[in-house]
């Protein structure tokens, strides 16, 4: 089958996709796309977080025929060229990055939470990253960052609420 969608803003196609192949398995061997992490491949550790149609998803849970036509937006698709996204920028400000295979998803989560609220307390992020999982850290650091990004963005006057 052949999966034609829009990833990161280009239009993109797969060829020869199998019926059960999820976008996680399109999006890193297909097109090159790295970032997304295969770690359960069952939607528990969110390291597989992406935008999809503007909603965050496990693209691990995701068949890849579901994306036909649709609009795919990963964690390389946050920078602007080489120029990191401020959500990017204060997860390694903050040593918020250890291992880094939780943080894409990460990354994804913070920046649509952030897009979503601008300022979020903290109930909120660690509501909204409550679905990913981290095994390296405490999660203070990814606290640090959210709360760093999110001010940020607050100064530049970019905060939604």
């Amino acid at each position: 089958m052949r999966v034609t969608f829009t990833v990161n803003g280009r239009r993109r196609t797969a060829d020869d996709v199998w019926e059960g192949e999820s976008l996680l398995y399109v999006l890193r061997e297909r097109l090159g796309l790295p970032g997304s992490k295969n770690a359960c491949e069952q939607g528990e550790c969110g390291s597989c977080t992406v935008y999809l149609d503007g909603v965050t998803v496990c693209a691990c849970l995701v068949a890849a025929g579901q994306a036909e036509g649709r609009e795919v937006r990963t964690v390389e698709g946050l920078a602007d060229g080489d120029r990191l996204d401020e959500v990017q920028r204060a997860f390694v400000e903050c040593g918020a990055v250890q291992c880094g295979f939780c943080t894409p998803g990460l990354v994804v989560q913070a920046h649509d939470l952030i897009e979503r609220t601008g300022r979020p307390s903290d109930p909120e992020i660690r509501e909204a990253l409550a679905g990913n999982l981290c095994r390296c850290t405490g999660y203070e650091k990814i606290l640090d960052a959210v709360r760093l990004a999110a001010a940020r963005r607050a100064e530049r006057g970019e905060a939604r609420r």
